[in-house]
């Protein structure tokens, strides 16, 4: 899977700024679009380094975006819909998505999806770090819950652990 455009929704821009990981972004992606209604969720809280420097992170270009009838009747948050509805008028895109109802939304229309996790093997991958297992570690102390079996799925993809039986 080559990844290159992505339209990113809250969680991941919080838990990468927050975990000093923000920088790996524009190493990954030639093209970062953040919906308004995310920058606004990202801005709420104003006391974290997310609320920060989001606002002005010049490799972020930010969108307004109209939500799509579809996704709206799934009555998922502001950003979700953002996310998802760009990437249906914009095929070429990844929503990077963190959220179990935002990302099956997004399948179900047939949108490809990148979570934070995999965002992460992909800089392993791509030899802009050499572990994925800190990495990892720094995002769920910023607030990300990834459950064992994913951290393991992770690790497995980033050749760190045998195969998963």
């Amino acid at each position: 899977m080559f990844v290159d455009r992505v339209v990113i929704n809250a969680s991941p821009l919080i838990v990468l700024f927050n975990s000093h990981q923000d920088d790996l972004l524009p190493q990954l992606f030639s093209d970062i679009i953040v919906p308004e209604a995310v920058v606004a969720e990202v801005t709420q809280s104003k006391t974290d380094r997310a609320a920060e420097k989001v606002p002005q992170t010049e490799w972020l270009k930010r969108q307004p975006i109209d939500i799509n009838p579809t996704i709206a009747a799934w009555d998922l948050g502001p950003g979700e819909s953002s996310v998802i509805s760009y990437v249906i008028a914009h095929p070429g895109y990844y929503a990077m998505i963190d959220d179990r109802a935002a990302r099956r939304c997004a399948k179900s229309v047939g949108i490809p999806t990148l979570g934070t996790g995999r965002a992460i093997v992909l800089a392993k991958q791509r030899g802009l770090i050499p572990s994925v297992s800190d990495r990892l570690d720094r995002i769920r102390e910023a607030g990300l819950y990834l459950a064992p079996q994913v951290i393991e799925l992770l690790k497995h993809q980033a050749n760190e652990t045998p195969p998963i039986p």
